[in-house]
């Protein structure tokens, strides 16, 4: 007599299943994460920075610099984040471990310089000389917004998520995987057997499908 087990079979489809609904909700996320974060900081670069005033003669005149004069890498850093969170699904295995790691530096990268630039005065110098004549001229007055700490905020949803995909990259479908098996033959639907009307048991069926069981 043979050994009959009653431990239950584990199902493979309902694992597999399990798992691309978990990796839909985090790339979700990811998606939403880096595309806000690029967003907030290609618009916060774009916002006045600091402002101050230089001396011209016997007065003085107001001096601005927007977030692309103090530092130009938030603003490019966010474009190398937002390529590399689309290019994330154009790779697999290594590759996309890869451009996530590249996605989270540019989000850490962005936010580094943005506090950086909250604190720096050479774009207002700058201009201060530009318009003094003077190149030992420097602001006066100087002040600080609060966008390089937008842009930094915007630049850490970036580096969120890079964390995202170097997490759960690996549950992510690739381009295209959906169309993998979309020349896969399908099994057809099988032709209902011929109706026998000699057989009554064969019209019995033919009416409950609602067909003639005299017509040949």
């Amino acid at each position: 007599m043979g050994y009959v087990s009653a431990v239950p079979v584990p199902q493979p489809r309902a694992a597999r299943a399990a798992a691309p609904s978990g990796g839909r909700r985090s790339l979700a996320a990811a998606l939403l994460l880096g595309a806000l974060g690029a967003t907030v900081v290609l618009l916060s670069a774009g916002q006045i920075w600091a402002e101050g005033t230089a001396a011209v003669g016997g007065g003085s005149v107001p001096v601005e610099a927007d977030g692309g004069t103090v530092t130009g890498v938030p603003t490019a850093l966010a474009i190398v984040g937002l390529a590399a969170l689309f290019a994330v699904f154009a790779v697999r295995r290594t590759g996309r471990t890869l451009v996530a790691a590249l996605l989270a530096l540019s989000g850490a990268g962005a936010a580094l310089a943005a506090v950086l630039g909250a604190s720096d005065r050479t774009a207002l110098d700058a201009e201060a000389a530009r318009i003094s004549g003077d190149t030992a001229a420097a602001v006066a007055g100087l002040t600080h917004t609060a966008w390089p700490y937008v842009t930094a905020a915007g630049a850490a949803l970036i580096l969120l998520a890079g964390l995202f995909a170097l997490r759960f990259g690996k549950n992510w479908p690739a381009m295209g995987g959906r169309y993998e098996r979309a020349d896969a033959p399908r099994a057809g639907r099988k032709a209902p057997a011929a109706t026998d009307p000699d057989r009554p048991e064969d019209l019995w069926k033919a009416l409950d499908r609602g067909e003639d069981p005299t017509r040949s």
